[in-house]
């Protein structure tokens, strides 16, 4: 019974917490993201933004806000974390110095208010680079199109004066900001800070011009654009119909806002014995298909006025879902019958039935969206100027497209991080945990940084791998 008890209580071992003087970092996975800005030129692409009497270029303050916004701390006071291990940041970073929150904050902002749309389109040039750098896989539906999500997501931030604040459609106060995202991997193609009373409509033809440019860079698929009803507009229609006339492959699927003109009940008299389908008593589905005509400007060919334009119609398919219910779920008989019409303008030649399901994919963006907000942390934008977080979120699409790559090339390869299931994507929450946030302990040899991973990470390999493949250059410092 005494050497039980001696055994057993040998294995209670008391902890002592020290600081000591080791170099263990938290955030090792920075020098693969550090590559991957080194293999787009990012340093080259905004350094032309520093004056010469400047201590810090244009393109370290930008790496100290990318490095921010990969770890999920956006603020302009998360610059401190910097400060405890200067020496690596700056080694991992390619960074002169690490500057003092006051001039981060300050440099930040001028740069914002004296080149804010030339570094705005910089970064979106540069977004475009990386992914094209990698030669992302963009993985197109089973008909072949590349499909293109374009959605606003608002920013709630209640209870605040920044600049450009207002009341957005979920009846609380914020910004606007509209993402689209490319295939089904959700890459980040493109995005534009907006007031939050900003309409979705207002803006968006030009948004959508720009799309289709950054999408040729990537891919010469047909694209396949899907928008939600707020985008109901005979000018999104002209941009996509256009397109397809001169033969870019442009194609639309988007749904109807009657905006309260249809008559439900009458149009469910008008096609009641077309293809109906029974699922359980008390409710049944109609689905088909109608045409309606659309008019919209275009310029005139022949102006005797530069801004003259003439109207063109034009003849586009429409599918209904008109779901009819007498009987609710739990048995109740419903008087009069609930009525549910969805009706989806499309410009594709497919099944009724699949146009709607393709529809119904376009709200796999609600998961993007979230990571963008909730894993990333960019809900609540730093500044109070609201061209200073215009800029900050195209700085977040970069961030968003690198923490992308690197959850699609964590999955290309056999992991040492068992799942339970097989999947197609991982949440950036995961990448944030357990490959840029993964801790290190750093020695400096030979003009070399070693960053020892451990042999208790399980991330330990996929991180060395993901080293090798994204960043190559550097891949002997890990």
């Amino acid at each position: 019974m005494g050497n039980k008890g001696s055994a057993s209580s040998s294995y209670h071992k008391s902890v002592r917490f020290t600081i000591g003087n080791s170099r263990v970092v938290p955030n090792a996975g920075l020098l693969i993201a550090s590559g991957m800005l080194e293999e787009c030129s990012f340093d080259d692409a905004l350094s032309r933004f520093t004056r010469k009497t400047q201590k810090y270029s244009s393109a370290d303050i930008m790496k100290a806000m990318l490095a921010s916004i990969l770890t999920g701390n956006l603020g302009f006071e998360d610059i401190r974390q910097l400060e405890k291990d200067p020496a690596f940041y700056m080694d991992a970073l390619h960074m002169k110095g690490i500057p003092s929150e006051a001039t981060y904050r300050q440099r930040i902002t001028e740069l914002a208010l004296d080149h804010g749309p030339e570094i705005e389109e910089t970064l979106n040039q540069l977004s475009l680079d990386l992914l094209k750098k990698y030669n992302v896989k963009l993985t197109p539906t089973k008909e072949g199109y590349i499909v293109i999500d374009i959605d606003v997501s608002p920013f709630i931030n209640e209870k605040c004066k920044k600049e450009g604040i207002g009341r957005t459609y979920k009846k609380k106060d914020g910004f606007a900001p509209i993402f689209a995202y490319i295939a089904q991997e959700g890459y980040l193609l493109g995005v534009e800070f907006r007031k939050g009373e900003q309409h979705c409509q207002n803006g968006t033809p030009d948004f959508i011009r720009r799309l289709i440019t950054s999408a040729r860079q990537l891919t010469d698929a047909p694209l396949l654009f899907r928008l939600d009803s707020g985008n109901d507009a005979a000018e999104n229609v002209g941009i996509f119909m256009e397109e397809c006339f001169r033969g870019n492959n442009v194609f639309f699927i988007f749904k109807r806002n009657d905006r309260g003109r249809v008559d439900h009940y009458a149009f469910l008299e008008e096609i009641r014995d077309v293809c109906p389908d029974t699922p359980r008593d008390g409710k049944t589905v109609f689905t088909g298909q109608t045409f309606r005509d659309v008019t919209y400007k275009i310029p005139d060919p022949t102006p005797k006025k530069p801004d003259k334009r003439t109207d063109k119609t034009v003849g586009i398919r429409a599918i209904y879902q008109i779901t009819e219910r007498t009987i609710d779920k739990k048995g109740q008989h419903l008087f009069p019958a609930d009525l549910e019409t969805d009706i989806y303008y499309c410009s594709i030649d497919l099944p009724d039935s699949r146009i709607i399901e393709l529809y119904h994919e376009h709200g796999t963006m609600e998961q993007f969206h979230s990571e963008i907000k909730t894993d990333m942390g960019c809900e609540l934008l730093p500044s109070g100027r609201f061209a200073v977080n215009s800029m900050i979120l195209h700085l977040v699409q970069i961030g968003y497209n690198m923490l992308r790559l690197i959850e699609q090339r964590s999955l290309s390869w056999w992991s040492t991080v068992s799942t339970r299931r097989p999947v197609q994507r991982r949440r950036l929450a995961t990448v944030i945990k357990n490959v840029i946030c993964a801790p290190a302990q750093i020695k400096t040899h030979a003009r070399e940084v070693l960053a020892d991973l451990g042999k208790s990470n399980i991330w330990a390999g996929d991180i060395m791998w993901l080293a090798r493949s994204l960043a190559p250059e550097r891949a002997t410092r890990l």
